[in-house]
């Protein structure tokens, strides 16, 4: 999990960490990045606006990737950005899925058991 705000990395964490998760988080795209590379983790959940690099940017380096270096992990974009060309630059870009700020906890739990689910069936 990705997010430039420490309190929306804590209550991400907390969320799904209260449903077993184990959740990594980051503080900016660059040491998310190196976080997928090195975890491999079974999801990402991103913010999209963040200073320096910005979500797309962090989703383009991470497909840039071959698979087997977490060129494929799915991907969410957590955004307050949810107008229907939002929606689109974030799916061109490379996610398959968002969620958008003020995140709605069911809602997260959610995506993100639907994502893993998807992950598993291919």
């Amino acid at each position: 999990m990705v997010d430039d705000d420490r309190d929306a990395r804590e209550l991400i964490r907390r969320i799904l960490g209260e449903r077993g998760a184990r959740v990594i988080v980051a503080a900016s795209a660059a040491e998310a990045f190196e976080l997928v590379r090195e975890s491999r983790p079974h999801l990402l959940l991103s913010d999209i606006g963040m200073p320096e690099e910005d979500g797309y940017d962090l989703i383009r380096k991470i497909r840039a990737l071959p698979p087997d270096q977490g060129g494929s992990t799915p991907a969410v974009a957590l955004t307050a950005f949810a107008r229907s060309e939002d929606r689109r630059r974030m799916f061109l870009a490379g996610y398959q899925m968002h969620v958008a700020k003020p995140v709605e906890p069911g809602e997260l739990i959610a995506v993100c058991a639907a994502m893993l689910s998807q992950r598993a069936g291919s």
